[in-house]
């Protein structure tokens, strides 16, 4: 087994609470985008897969991991190409602003960050946020010192789960991609773990995932992020 020298860790559900962050943010995406009308606005959140009997979102639905683009197109399917570039940015900047601004850790999250910080591993977010909107919650959560870079949908040409955040974060950092370990809580963090080469898929059960949809997929199911120091350290001494 490589050693694994770096992380990139899914944002929403993987370092923050997804639903007690995002719940307020996507129904004000919703309101926003059905004009105030509320019947409306709760068909779009049913369509990008709000459970409304649970009050979560469904694993791997449009709104648990997609990008904002993705949901233009589902809530807007014929917008000119114009007007959908300008419904996505409408979305970036909610989700930028308000989605940084009322972030939630999850529990025990800024502690292991800085726990593998010391470590050495070299750490990285790799969301299907904004860019801008990642950056800005790290410094919400006071880490952003931690990380050597955020990686939005936007700051590269194919996002998850396609593989090119892990190679711009090799290309940044100078590891290969089996040194890398993925964290997420949906089946596109570890599928773009796969594709990418990455040495370690972990899947997470703190966000949308469930360990049926992340089981076939994953290298190990952890409970949280929290777990991971120990999970490591556990690894490295079956190799030496």
């Amino acid at each position: 087994m490589a050693d694994i020298k770096g992380i990139l860790f899914d944002k929403d559900g993987t370092l923050v609470d997804f639903n007690a962050t995002w719940l307020g943010v996507a129904d004000f995406m919703a309101m926003d985008a059905s004009d105030g009308d509320r019947w409306k606005a709760d068909r779009l959140l049913a369509a990008a897969g709000f459970d409304f009997a649970n009050r979560r979102f469904k694993p791997d639905s449009i709104f648990a991991s997609g990008t904002n683009m993705d949901v233009v197109e589902l809530w807007f399917p014929r917008l000119s190409d114009e007007d959908q570039m300008l419904a996505v940015a409408r979305f970036n900047e909610i989700t930028s602003v308000q989605g940084s601004s009322m972030a939630v850790a999850l529990p025990g999250i800024v502690d292991t960050l800085a726990t593998l910080h010391k470590r050495s591993y070299r750490l990285g977010v790799a969301t299907n946020d904004s860019t801008s909107g990642a950056e800005k919650t790290l410094v919400t959560l006071g880490v952003a010192q931690l990380f050597d870079a955020a990686y939005g949908y936007d700051a590269v040409a194919n996002p998850k789960p396609a593989p090119d955040t892990i190679q711009a974060f090799c290309d940044l950092t100078g590891l290969k991609p089996s040194e890398i370990a993925m964290v997420g809580d949906n089946r596109h963090d570890l599928e773009m773990a796969r594709a990418g080469g990455c040495g370690l898929a972990v899947g997470v059960l703190s966000g949308t995932g469930t360990r049926e949809s992340l089981a076939e997929i994953a290298d190990v199911i952890l409970d949280s992020v929290a777990d991971l120091p120990d999970f490591l350290s556990a690894r490295v001494r079956e190799t030496v």
